[in-house]
C-alpha cells in the first residue's frame, strides 16, 4: 500500500517546477485570477468560467484528426464504405478515460507526464519514453507536411514555398512569448476543421448507411476486396491514429502550461468532452463522405493517397467540394504539427530540466523553443527531399503509434495508481478496471500488429490465435497476480481512496516524494514491457527499410 500522502499545500510549495506556470489562466477565450477560488453562480458565471478553461481537451482532441487520420479514415471509407462507423463510437470511452487521467494528473501535480515517469520510474524509463516518443513524433510531423504538400499540390499551389511557410507559420505562432496567442491559433484552427461539415453535406451519403455503420446489429465485417486480415490491420491503424500517445504527454504538459489547478477540473473535463465530440464527427465526416464519393466508382476500394480523396469528391460532388477538402486537409496537418511538435518539445525539456512554457519568450526558454522549431525544420525538410519514401513514412507512423501505445497507456495508469502522487485524486476501482481491460485490448492488438510485420500477410486463423493466445496470457498473469497476493496474506483489497478535502491538494515537491515501492510482479511486468517494445520497434524499422531498398 502506497504511503498516506501529505497534507494540501498552496500551488507554490507543490511540484509545479516553473515559476511562469503559477499565475493567471489566461486562455485564448478569457481569464481566471488565481486568487479566484470562489463558487460559480449562475449560468453566465459558469460559461465564462467555461471558456476561459477551453482550450487543452478541444485542440489535443482536433489536433489528432491530423493528416495521418485523414489518410486512414479516408481509406476506411473509400475502401470499406460506412462499416467501420462503429469504431469510432468504441473509441470514445477510450479516449475520454486515457485523456481525463492524463489532465488529472496535470492539474493535480503540476508537472508533465515525462517528468513524472522520470522522477518515479527513474532515468531509464524516462530516457525510454522520451526517446520512443521523439521518433514517433518526428516521423509523424513529417507526415503532416506531407498532408501539407498534397493539399497544395492538387490546389495547384508550388509546394516548396507553400511548405516553407507553413513550417514558419507553425514555429512562429509558438515563439511568440505569449501562451494566450498561441492557443488563440489553436482555437481558429479547431474552428477550420469543421470545414469538414459543410463537406458531409455537399456529399450528403444516405442516412439509412449511416446508421447502419454506427449501428450494426454485430460488428460488421466490411466488404471491399481485402481479406480479415487486411480489416483487421485497418481497425489497428484507426485505433492507432485516434488514440496517439503523443496526446497524453500533450495533454499533461499544456494543462500544467495553462495553469489549471484542480479547483478547475470539471470545467476541464467539460473541454475535453467538447474535443472529443468535434473529433469523433470530423473523423465520422471524413469516413461519410468519402464513402459516398467512391461508391460505385471505379475507385472503390483502391485508396492511393488523400489527394485521391480530394479528386474522387470532386468528380461526386463538384469542385469547390475538392478545394473544400484540401483546405480542411491544409488545416489538419497544420494543426498536427504545430500540437505534436510542442508535444515532443515539452516532453525532451521535461527531461533535460530546462525551463519550457509558452509563457516565456524564446531568450527565457532558448532549449524548448529550439526543440521545437528543429522539430518542424526537419519535418519539412524530408518532405522537400526528391525521392523520399512518404508512403513508408506514412505507414511506418501508423504502425509505430499501434506497438507503442499500450505502454503509454501503462504509465499512465501507474502514475494515476500512485497514490503519493495523486493522493485523493487516484484513480478508483471503476477506472482501474476499465483502464486495465483497455490496455489488455492494446496489448493483443499491438501483438498482431508485430505479427504482421514478420508475417506482411497472415491468414485470419494466425491472427485469431495470436487474438486467442494474448487474451490467455492476461487472464493467466491476472490469476497468477491474485494467487501471489493471497499466499503472502494480503486477503482483503486495498483501502479505497479517501476523497475528503481535495478540492485544496496538490502534489508535493517529486524531491520530498518517498520513493515507490516497486514489486516484484512489477519489475517483472515491465521487463517483459521493455523486451516486447524493443524487439516490436527494431521488427517494424527492419521492415520499413526492407521495403524502401527494395
Amino acid at each position: 500500500m502506497n504511503p498516506t500522502p501529505p497534507p494540501a499545500r498552496s500551488p507554490r510549495s507543490s511540484a509545479v517546477l516553473d515559476d511562469a506556470r503559477v499565475s493567471d489562466v489566461r486562455g485564448a477565450l478569457g481569464s481566471i485570477r488565481a486568487d479566484d477560488h470562489g463558487p460559480r453562480r449562475g449560468t453566465g458565471a459558469k460559461a465564462k468560467t467555461l471558456l476561459a478553461v477551453v482550450g487543452p481537451g478541444l485542440i489535443v482532441m482536433v489536433g489528432d484528426n491530423d493528416a495521418c487520420a485523414f489518410a486512414t479514415y479516408g481509406q476506411a471509407g473509400q475502401n470499406h464504405g460506412t462499416a467501420l462507423l462503429w469504431t469510432l463510437l468504441l473509441l470514445i470511452p477510450v479516449l475520454y478515460v486515457n485523456q481525463e487521467m492524463a489532465l488529472r494528473l496535470g492539474a493535480v501535480t503540476g508537472v508533465g507526464h515525462a517528468r513524472l515517469i522520470l522522477a518515479r520510474f527513474g532515468r531509464f524509463w524516462g530516457a525510454f519514453s522520451v526517446v520512443d516518443l521523439f521518433v514517433l513524433n518526428a516521423l509523424t510531423v513529417v507526415t503532416e507536411f506531407i498532408g501539407i504538400a498534397l493539399a497544395l499540390r492538387y490546389l495547384g499551389l508550388p509546394e516548396v514555398p507553400g511548405v516553407l511557410a507553413a513550417a514558419c507559420l507553425v514555429v512562429a505562432a509558438a515563439c511568440t512569448g505569449s501562451f494566450r496567442r498561441f492557443e488563440r491559433f489553436g482555437i481558429f484552427l479547431c474552428v477550420g476543421s469543421l470545414l469538414v461539415v459543410p463537406l458531409y453535406v455537399m456529399a450528403h451519403p444516405p442516412a439509412a448507411q449511416i446508421a447502419h455503420g454506427l449501428l450494426p446489429s454485430a460488428p460488421s465485417a466490411p466488404s471491399g476486396g481485402s481479406g480479415p486480415g487486411d480489416v483487421l490491420l485497418l481497425i489497428i491503424a484507426i485505433v492507432g491514429t485516434t488514440v496517439a500517445p503523443w496526446q497524453l504527454f500533450f495533454q499533461q504538459s499544456y494543462v500544467v502550461d495553462k495553469r489549471i489547478t484542480p479547483r478547475l477540473l470539471r470545467y476541464e473535463k467539460a473541454d475535453l468532452w467538447i474535443g472529443i465530440a468535434v473529433a469523433i464527427v470530423g473523423a465520422g465526416a471524413v469516413m461519410a463522405f468519402t464513402a459516398a464519393a467512391f461508391a460505385g466508382t471505379a475507385g472503390f476500394g483502391h485508396f492511393g493517397d488523400a489527394a485521391g480523396i480530394a479528386r474522387g469528391l470532386e468528380a461526386h460532388a463538384g469542385r469547390a467540394a475538392g478545394v473544400l477538402f484540401a483546405v480542411a486537409l491544409l488545416d489538419a496537418s497544420v494543426m498536427g504539427a504545430s500540437t505534436v511538435s510542442l508535444s515532443t518539445a515539452y516532453a525532451l525539456s521535461d527531461v533535460l530540466g530546462v525551463p519550457h512554457s509558452l509563457h516565456r519568450g524564446v531568450r527565457g526558454a532558448k532549449g524548448f523553443y529550439a526543440c521545437f522549431a528543429l522539430v518542424v525544420a526537419v519535418a519539412a525538410a524530408v518532405v522537400l527531399i526528391p525521392g523520399s519514401p512518404l508512403g513508408l513514412l506514412t505507414e511506418g507512423v501508423q504502425t509505430l503509434a499501434g506497438v507503442l501505445l499500450p505502454s503509454a497507456t501503462v504509465f499512465l495508469l501507474l502514475l494515476c495508481n500512485d497514490r503519493t502522487v495523486l493522493g485523493p485524486w487516484a484513480n478508483g476501482r471503476l477506472m482501474n478496471a476499465f483502464t486495465a481491460l483497455v490496455v489488455g485490448v492494446l496489448v493483443v492488438l499491438s501483438s498482431v500488429l508485430t505479427v504482421t510485420v514478420l508475417l506482411p500477410h497472415p491468414s485470419p486463423a494466425w491472427l485469431a490465435g495470436i487474438a486467442a493466445a494474448g487474451g490467455c496470457s492476461g487472464l493467466a498473469a491476472l490469476g497468477y497476480a491474485e494467487a501471489r497476493r493471497r499466499r503472502r496474506g494480503f486477503t482483503r483489497a486495498p483501502l479505497p481512496v479517501d476523497r475528503s478535502h481535495r478540492q485544496g491538494w496538490r502534489t508535493p515537491p517529486l524531491a520530498e516524494l518517498p520513493a515507490p515501492v516497486v514489486s516484484t510482479a512489477r519489475k517483472v511486468g515491465l521487463t517483459v514491457l521493455r523486451s516486447y517494445l524493443g524487439l516490436a520497434v527494431v521488427l517494424v524499422i527492419v521492415r520499413i527499410v526492407q521495403l524502401a531498398t527494395g
